[in-house]
């Protein structure tokens, strides 16, 4: 798919530091900006589910939904695919067309990881699925915060009340961690593990130190 921005995905488990690392990272490309002598890509913070006003509502289903009835796997499934092909064509589709840098709170890896790995969905149905959702669009860089499972939930437990996901069991969540660690095994060229259990810090410093040679490859190099 032609695009003139890039997409840089950040994925993991529940506690890694997503959220966290996107927020260090736009301070980071801010002071790059500000340093830098002539044009310098444009950034979009985003996040799956809940990238688009539409979204949002699929969101609060997804993480909050306590009725008696339970959510089904292939339905959970769904809901997710729903959000991001709102996503895809709302907002992804045209700030990389606009030529933004797009810093996203997962995509297409963690419905592997979680529907496949986790809920034991079959993995054929699913990358089918998120080619329909994506329209084929793959993202650029992908960094897989690498926690393990115990110490990413003890940091959900500090942050208060769970959502439906952290609340799931601990085999589930290991589940999914095996999903994400094949998930990198596969894909070198695109996912690049990052120690998420050192400080904020540090982590922040591992994924600055890929992303200064990604700038250069993507617009200093054009």
């Amino acid at each position: 798919m032609a695009k003139s921005g890039r997409l840089i995905v950040f994925e993991g488990g529940e506690g890694s530091g997503k959220t966290t690392q996107i927020q260090r990272v736009q301070a980071w490309l801010e002071q790059q900006a500000q340093q830098a002598e002539g044009d310098f890509p444009r950034w979009v913070a985003t996040r799956e589910p809940g990238g688009t006003e539409m979204s949002q509502q699929i969101r609060q289903l997804l993480l909050g939904y306590d009725g008696a009835e339970p959510l089904q796997a292939r339905t959970e499934l769904l809901l997710y695919a729903a959000d991001r092909a709102q996503h895809v064509e709302c907002l992804l589709q045209p700030q990389l067309a606009s030529g933004a840098l797009i810093l996203c709170d997962r995509y297409t890896d963690s419905t592997i990881a979680y529907q496949s790995y986790g809920r034991g969905l079959d993995r054929s149905l699913i990358d089918q699925i998120n080619q329909i959702a994506t329209n084929g669009l793959a993202s650029d860089l992908t960094f897989w915060l690498d926690v393990p499972v115990e110490v990413g939930l003890a940091r959900t437990q500090k942050r208060g009340a769970a959502d439906r996901i952290e609340q799931a069991t601990l085999s589930f969540h290991q589940r999914v961690y095996q999903g994400f660690a094949e998930l990198a095994q596969q894909y070198p060229q695109r996912i690049v593990r990052i120690d998420a259990s050192r400080s904020e810090v540090e982590v922040t410093q591992q994924l600055e130190a890929v992303l200064i040679g990604k700038l250069r490859e993507w617009f200093i190099g054009e």
